[in-house]
């Protein structure tokens, strides 16, 4: 079975703190794992501009991956940029 962890982000404190943005992430996340059989082991939410190149959540999501074999999952490729 393959694991995963996934890393959500969103841009502003009000999107963070409504949840605008992250429940459409974490569900398209829970669909693409069951699709595949996956596992989800945990995730990282990050609340922080795009413009912004230091991201300590995506820091930890990458290492424990590295870590632990598992994938990192995100819904959007611009989330890494």
């Amino acid at each position: 079975m393959t694991t995963f962890y996934s890393y959500l982000r969103v841009s502003t404190q009000g999107q963070g703190q409504s949840g605008l943005g992250l429940e459409a992430q974490r569900r398209t996340v829970a669909e693409y794992i069951a699709g595949c059989g996956g596992e989800l082991l945990g995730e990282f939410v990050e609340v922080e501009s795009g413009r912004k190149a230091q991201r300590n959540e995506l820091d930890k999501a990458l290492n424990i991956c590295m870590r632990v074999g598992a994938r990192l999952v995100v819904v959007k490729l611009d989330m890494l940029s």
